[in-house]
């Protein structure tokens, strides 16, 4: 290979380096920032309900305290086909929402919630050190929970619990919270804002990314968030960009819909109903997912205007919360923009059609894997005469070679009057130089947009496929000696068919380019290699089908190279 090709070559490997040392750090646990995990709470405190403006600037520093409980925590249940809700009297909240039909690892069910966070529901004068007074709990029947405490200023604050019906009878993953202050007091009742918590989230699996543990929420109708990669402190990029590591998260919004946290395939979310949200707070922390690995997770609250109360009256709020899977269709059907929480972002249109279209492929054949396969198919078939077209050009563009090449021999001094040369011999013979790309430009969306569907589509979690035990993960099967690098085997096939489907590919453009396009299944197998499986099950799939139509385009006649009547001289 000549200069310009090695450096290309070595960029692409420097910049694959620089991304396997990004996951790698992005994977890693890291400590909690500076001192104190956010979540900790407190059990005793002021009036709760007593809550400071919310602040419009994110917080650098501060200093969580706790204290030792000063009263027994009392539990009480709701459940349903879906969900069981465990429900303390710190802080008259949900304590751990346990989704029964969603499993982690080891067989157990998935928990939503943290015992380092605020109970979800808990009204909270400061989200960093929360205080969770001691409610009284009264069951009034088996789908509704009531919670009632009396402040010293004689204020009632009454918190009630219970289930959303679901319009198809599943899914029921919607609870409201009614909540209900009366001023039994002889003075006015004063309140500049309150916070409710919205418990935490943090990953199922020590392989999901902990990119999509977030904090979000929503403003007319479009999500905004930060991720746990906010906080932790940053080197910069040669000396610029450093910051310190930052412990939690305020500001103050115009508004919000609603607020979530959530991490790859499930989320905690709160719509308040009557007002909508002022402030939204977040703070990360760790959580154990074994004695020697911890996983980075987030909390979070929003913030609600204040209110003022005369003797006698009674302040009226409710809260919608969904705590469960990201089931986009689900989300879709909820009134304030919810299903938003998916973070499909540009490509949300694409990423919507093929989730819908894959779940109605699976409600057929009742595999995720064949739907995956069968998806593949749809699209491959849909493409198949832009991709006959496209081979055709190349095979034009292969038949053209020889006079090109004789062209950049004659001008290989005048790189300008080279190009001008070739452009007219395109012209002569009437070839679009671009046409074998308008495939892979129509696909580009595809991949993209099945990328971000395929990473937070949380029916592919535990969805088995020939040896493939969880589409939703990498497929590995073993772990190589020593090094104790995965052996995942889809994307080696990957690799392996764009290997073979470059070798069937005609050879087109100068030496140096086709030496640089033999690195591209290398770069996809690094960028693909620890994706889901189900990614990398629909790229292999897509170069198996790609492969049988070039050989059946090579059985045809090998296109022959004809001149064309300039533009003036063809017949009317």
């Amino acid at each position: 290979m000549d200069r310009t090709a090695w450096i290309v070559v070595a960029l692409c490997v420097i910049g694959l380096v620089v991304w396997e040392i990004y996951l790698a750090k992005q994977m890693a646990p890291r400590p909690a920032p500076i001192v104190g995990a956010p979540g900790q709470v407190s059990p005793t405190a002021t009036p709760a309900i007593l809550a400071p403006s919310p602040s419009a600037t994110p917080v650098a520093e501060a200093t969580p305290k706790t204290t030792g409980p000063s009263f027994p925590e009392k539990i009480e249940s709701l459940r349903n086909s879906d969900v069981e809700l465990r429900l303390t009297n710190r802080g008259g909240g949900i304590k751990e929402a346990i989704l029964l039909k969603q499993i982690a690892e080891k067989g157990r069910n998935v928990i939503l919630n943290s015992d380092q966070s605020a109970p979800i529901g808990a009204i909270i004068e400061e989200p960093f050190t929360p205080t969770l007074e001691e409610f009284t709990a009264s069951p009034e029947s088996d789908s509704v929970v009531q919670f009632e405490r009396t402040t010293a200023e004689q204020i009632i604050i009454r918190k009630k619990f219970f289930f959303e019906k679901s319009p198809e009878n599943k899914d029921n993953y919607v609870i409201e919270m009614d909540v209900d202050l009366e001023n039994r007091g002889d003075k006015p009742y004063q309140s500049s804002g309150y916070f409710v918590a919205l418990g935490s989230a943090a990953p199922i699996h020590p392989k999901d990314y902990p990119s999509y543990t977030r904090l979000v929420w929503c403003i007319n109708g479009r999500a905004k968030g930060i991720d746990v990669g906010w906080f932790g402190s940053s080197s910069g990029f040669l000396g610029l960009g450093q910051r310190p590591a930052r412990p939690n998260y305020q500001e103050s919004i115009a508004g919000a819909e609603w607020v979530a946290v959530s991490n790859q395939f499930f989320t905690t979310l709160m719509a308040p109903l009557t007002a909508k949200a002022t402030a939204v707070w977040g703070g990360r922390f760790d959580v154990e997912h074994s004695p020697d690995q911890k996983l980075l997770a987030i909390d979070g609250a929003l913030g609600m205007p204040g209110f003022q109360l005369q003797p006698g009256q009674t302040y009226n709020a409710r809260f919608e919360i969904y705590a469960g899977p990201k089931l986009y269709h689900r989300l879709a059907q909820l009134p304030h923009n919810e299903a938003e929480v998916m973070d499909f972002g540009m490509f949300k249109i694409v990423c919507q059609f093929l989730l819908n279209f894959m779940n109605l492929l699976h409600s057929w054949l009742h595999d995720y894997g064949l739907a995956i396969l069968a998806l593949t198919t749809i699209i491959k078939l849909t493409l198949w005469p832009i991709q006959n077209k496209a081979n055709r050009s190349m095979r034009q563009m292969a038949a053209l070679s020889p006079k090109m090449q004789e062209l950049r021999e004659k001008y290989k001094d005048d790189p300008t009057r080279m190009n001008q040369e070739v452009m007219k011999l395109y012209k002569q013979y009437g070839i679009n130089p671009v046409g074998g790309c308008l495939p892979m430009m129509i696909q580009i969306p595809i991949f993209f947009g099945l990328f971000k569907m395929l990473g937070q589509a949380v029916e592919l979690r535990n969805a088995k496929f020939l040896w493939v035990k969880d589409l939703s993960q990498p497929d590995t099967v073993a772990y190589l000696p020593v090094l104790g690098w995965p052996i995942n085997i889809i994307p080696l096939c990957m690799a392996a068919t764009q290997i073979w489907l470059m070798a069937m590919t005609p050879k087109t453009g100068d030496p140096t380019q086709r030496r640089i396009a033999m690195f591209m299944p290398l770069i996809f197998l690094f960028i693909c290699y620890n994706f889901a499986a189900a990614l990398a099950l629909y790229y292999t799939a897509q170069n198996l089908f790609s492969i049988l139509q070039f050989y059946q385009n090579k059985r045809q006649p090998m296109p022959t190279l004809e001149k064309v009547a300039p533009p003036g001289k063809r017949k009317r």
